[in-house]
Formats: structure tokens, C-alpha cells, sequence
């Protein structure tokens, strides 16, 4: 693929409430004004789909244009929040994103841009959440991994709704400078890769269907 493309970054944003967001509503507006921004495909997931009805084939066709697939959202319960969730069900389906001639997504990268409420402290076997970040985000990087995806590291601000304005602004300007400079950026860090998509078999996944308290959000 060529190093840079129009809209070769796509940008799937998932607040449920974002007027009451501090991060996620910077990192947006970082976004809106980047250098980058016309690389971008920005998808407001909660504005597209208030009534969590998702156009499949639209979402399909914006992550087959895409070379970088970003995700920006809180954390809410250990976990994405649920339209995202219902996001990954409906559109990363079975011989399309993984498994039998599933190979659209083959050779993307993907890249997770967050914020918690709990503080890095509380993500350690002795904090309050007993376990570390990176091992709540297994199911995200397995998933990147089983669609044949490379998994980049992810951003995350921790504590957010007690981060300094100075504190939420330097990560959505790190947030900005990385589309910006993408691929240059990820080429440098020491990202697992994850290969080819992993083979599924057919028994093992649920028939296919189409269709808040956020305990640790931000």
C-alpha cells in the first residue's frame, strides 16, 4: 500500500455522552483542526446511530479505505462502551473480517486512544482494578490479532475527570501530532504484529444478528 492516501485514516469516536466529556471531546477538536484532518474519516458513532441501527456495508466500506482504524473512547467497565461493542458484532463479521476468505482487514493497523477514571496506580496487582491495563485490553488486541491486524500501543489517560486542562491537552496534542505523522510514528515504536487472520472455525462463533452507567469512564 502507498505510505499516505485521502482518508487513509478512519477515526471511530464512541461517547455516549459527549457534551459532559473532557477527553474525548478535546482529542476531537484537536482532530478537527489537525494537519491531518484531511486524511480522516471521522465516524461519531452516537451521532450516526442514535437508535443503534448500524449501516453495515457503509462502516465495511470506510474500513476497507482505511489503512490506519483508530478507536477513541472511554473506557467504560473494563470495556469499550455498548455501541462500539455493538459496532465490532455487527461489522467484523465471519468470511468479511476473520475466518474463511475474511481477509478485508489483512495488513491494517489498528490503534486504541482512551482515557479511565481510575488513576495508572489503581491499574496494578495491588491497586483497586488488581490487574494492569494491558490486561484488561486483551480482548481488543485478540481481536486485532484475529483479523489479521497490527496492533499498535495504545494511548491512554488515566484519571481523566481529575486530569489538569494542561494534562488533557498535551494528550490530545500527542494525539494530533501521531495522525499527522502517521506512518512515520508507528514504524518506530515496538508494536507486536500480528500476522496472518487466524482461522475460526464455524461452530465456534453465535448466529449473526443485526440489532449507562459507565463505572470507569471519562
Amino acid at each position: 500500500m502507498p505510505d499516505s492516501s485521502p482518508r487513509d485514516i478512519l477515526v471511530l469516536a464512541a461517547h455516549p455522552d459527549l457534551a459532559r466529556s473532557n477527553a474525548t471531546r478535546a482529542m476531537l477538536g484537536v482532530l478537527r483542526a489537525s494537519p491531518a484532518a484531511d486524511r480522516v474519516e471521522l465516524r461519531d458513532l452516537y451521532r450516526l446511530y442514535p437508535d443503534f441501527h448500524i449501516h453495515v456495508e457503509a462502516e465495511q466500506r470506510a474500513l476497507a479505505a482505511a489503512r490506519l482504524v483508530v478507536m477513541l473512547h472511554p473506557i467504560y467497565w473494563y470495556s469499550m462502551p455498548a455501541l462500539q461493542k455493538l459496532w465490532l458484532d455487527d461489522v467484523l463479521r465471519l468470511g468479511w473480517a476473520y475466518g474463511p476468505g475474511g481477509t478485508a482487514l489483512r495488513g491494517k493497523d489498528f490503534w486504541l486512544v482512551t482515557s479511565t477514571g481510575g488513576g495508572m496506580e489503581s491499574y496494578a496487582p495491588g491497586g483497586h482494578n488488581h490487574h494492569r491495563m494491558d490486561e484488561f485490553l486483551l480482548p481488543y488486541e485478540q481481536s486485532v490479532k484475529t483479523c489479521g491486524m497490527r496492533y499498535l500501543p495504545p494511548q491512554v489517560l488515566h484519571a481523566a475527570h481529575r486530569a489538569s486542562d494542561a494534562e488533557i491537552h498535551a494528550h490530545a496534542r500527542l494525539f494530533g501530532e501521531r495522525l499527522a505523522s502517521y506512518p512515520a510514528w508507528s514504524a518506530s515504536l515496538d508494536a507486536p504484529v500480528a500476522g496472518d487472520e487466524q482461522e475460526v472455525a464455524l461452530d465456534e462463533r453465535p448466529p449473526l444478528f443485526s440489532s449507562l452507567d459507565a463505572g470507569d469512564a471519562e
